[in-house]
């Protein structure tokens, strides 16, 4: 196919004039047209050939560091999840990969940051452990406060974990500490001062050491409170159980003590008071007794002795519940026809006369000879 060098019209290959412009067709035409169909197809496979191989190096770029970015987000993935395990030497190993893959991951080089802080904490830890498996409680404890000190201001799922860490060993401290203190003296007194201090801390080991030093307390208190109940010492019981329940509010053992106490306080008392009444009656009685029946004859006789004179004797028997003095019997002689012949009083001896103690007397009469009847007329005692 050739084109007219005049006007552009396309020429046919038999055509020797331009059906556009009439001008004569030169004869080379078609050959040149030839040649230049050959030239321009040389000439365009150099650009399509470049043009491919840029797509290609393009796509194989994109490729490339697609990959590198997948497997740099791999070792990324996988460095923290070591992080988080505490295997921190290993976790910086994969941090350091993702860097050398690729520098999109920011993260990787604070993430390697952040485990240097970590292994500077962990050897921290290990430190700490060391000292408290030495007893070495105090240097345990700065070990831990230096810890602490590196993650001021600090915040992050790591930094979390390494808080976590950091509180567990203080804890683990603090209760070997305790533990410790305890051994060397197990008194209640130094038991009730680190019971507070042990229920602060937050793990199990303490607060089954906590629960132990409880049912201490609780022991001891109840202990005491009824040997103190078995006394009627209510106060003193009441006191015990309430310090118990200081420490351990929730004790039914302590709270059941306590209901125990109040009852028999209240029944003591109303015992006691019942037992005053009852005193008072019976020594209003014994007063009555000891004013009006404070004794009885034990026997009373009349003899005449070798002088004819009339005896008068008797022994008198003390039923007072104190001493008496100064007892005498009144008497009258009566003849034989009912009338009073003398009158008489006379005192006894001892002239004390303790309770169940017996008394004598004796009167002799000089003026009479005879007396058929001894009629008592009255007893007289003074209470002592």
């Amino acid at each position: 196919m050739a084109y007219c060098p005049y006007c552009g019209t396309r020429i046919n290959s038999n055509e020797i004039y331009c059906v556009s412009c009439g001008k004569s067709v030169p004869e080379d035409i078609h050959t040149r047209s030839k040649e230049y169909k050959k030239s321009f197809n040389t000439w365009w496979v150099l650009p399509l050939s470049v043009l491919l191989f840029c797509i290609t190096f393009t796509a194989g770029s994109y490729w490339f560091i697609d990959y590198q970015s997948s497997k740099a987000e791999e070792k990324l993935e996988k460095g923290e999840q070591l992080a988080l395990e505490g295997k921190y030497e290993a976790a910086k190993k994969y941090f350091n990969d993702c860097l050398r893959l690729t520098y999109k991951f920011p993260a990787a080089n604070q993430n390697k940051q952040y485990m240097d802080l970590a292994i500077q904490i962990d050897s921290l830890i290990k430190d700490a452990k060391y000292h408290i498996a030495n007893e070495q409680f105090q240097e345990a404890l700065k070990k831990v406060e230096r810890a602490e000190g590196k993650l001021n201001n600090m915040d992050g799922e790591l930094i979390q974990k390494l808080i976590e860490d950091i509180v567990t060993i203080r804890n683990k401290a603090k209760v070997a500490q305790i533990k410790a203190n305890i051994n060397q003296d197990s008194s209640i007194s130094k038991l009730k001062s680190v019971l507070w201090q042990i229920e602060a801390i937050q793990n199990e080991k303490a607060q089954t050491m906590a629960n132990t030093i409880q049912e201490q307390i609780i022991s001891h208190a109840f202990s005491n409170a009824n040997e103190a109940l078995k006394q009627n010492q209510f106060s003193i019981a009441r006191s015990f159980v309430e310090e118990g329940l200081r420490y351990a509010p929730e004790s039914q053992k302590l709270q059941s003590l306590k209901t125990t106490v109040e009852k028999e306080k209240a029944a003591f008392e109303t015992a006691q008071q019942n037992r005053i009444e009852q005193a008072m009656i019976t020594a209003e009685e014994e007063h009555k007794k000891n004013k009006n029946d404070a004794v009885e004859i034990v026997k009373i006789e009349k003899n005449l002795n070798k002088q004819d004179n009339l005896v008068v004797k008797g022994k008198m028997k003390s039923v007072a519940t104190v001493p008496i003095t100064s007892v005498s019997l009144s008497y009258n002689l009566l003849n034989k026809d009912g009338m009073v012949v003398d009158t008489n009083e006379v005192y006894i001896y001892p002239d004390t006369l303790y309770p169940d103690e017996v008394g004598q007397f004796e009167f002799t009469h000089y003026d009479l000879q005879k007396a058929l009847q001894v009629k008592i007329n009255k007893v007289k005692w003074f209470l002592n």
